[in-house]
Order: structure tokens, then C-alpha cells, then sequence
């Protein structure tokens, strides 16, 4: 993991300005959705992610630090998260997120094991 849980990891393969709507998402045991919108700012950089049918089109958001590697040939971002994990992580609230509510990031940074 890098030292913050809010930039990608520079092993990741990710190229600042790279877009990655539409990516397939891969968890370390399968496949649990696409890139709905990421942002790559250096220290709240993330992936919001559309599980669609797989949970009932929840939204999570995935801190970068999460993503291990990118395939630009095949299109997936590959993520260090079993789908249980994603499952069970806090849905993305759109309104929280851009009211940038502390609480809510706090509750990100402590489910994906970092404080923020």
C-alpha cells in the first residue's frame, strides 16, 4: 500500500490524465463491476464503482491506493479487494462525497484500514 490510501500506488501502471470510465473492475476473486467516475488528484484520488445486478446497482468507492494494476489493452483496473470486501464497504453517497463530510471519509479511510 502507498503511505496514503488516497493516491495510486506507483506500480499501479496508472498515467495521470488516464481515463478510466468504463474499465471493468477486477477483485482479487472476480469480476464486480465498472468505473462509473474516478478522479486522479493527487492525495483524493479514487474510483467510484457501479456493481450493477452483482449488489443491486450499489455505488462503492475505492480508494487508489486499492488498485494494483491497470490493463489499458483489455480495459480493467484490477483492485487488491475481495468481492466480499467490496461488498461490504460503505456505499458511495454522492451528497456526502462532494460535501466532502469528514465523517463519511473517515468512515472510508477506517474501512479500507487507513485513517484519513
Amino acid at each position: 500500500m502507498t503511505e496514503n490510501l488516497w493516491n495510486y500506488t506507483p506500480t499501479s501502471g496508472y498515467l495521470a490524465g488516464l481515463d478510466l470510465i468504463g474499465y471493468k473492475v477486477e477483485a482479487t476473486d472476480g469480476s464486480i463491476g465498472k468505473v462509473d467516475k474516478h478522479s486522479d488528484e493527487v492525495g483524493d484520488a479514487y474510483l467510484v464503482v457501479d456493481t450493477g445486478v452483482w449488489i443491486f446497482g450499489k455505488e462503492v468507492l475505492l480508494p487508489a491506493s486499492t488498485v494494483t494494476r491497470i490493463d489499458q489493452d483489455d480495459q480493467k483496473v484490477y483492485v487488491d479487494r475481495t468481492k466480499d470486501q467490496i461488498k461490504d464497504a460503505p456505499e458511495f453517497h454522492r451528497d456526502k462525497h462532494l460535501g466532502e463530510d469528514r465523517g463519511y471519509r473517515d468512515e472510508l479511510g477506517t474501512y479500507y484500514g487507513r485513517p484519513y
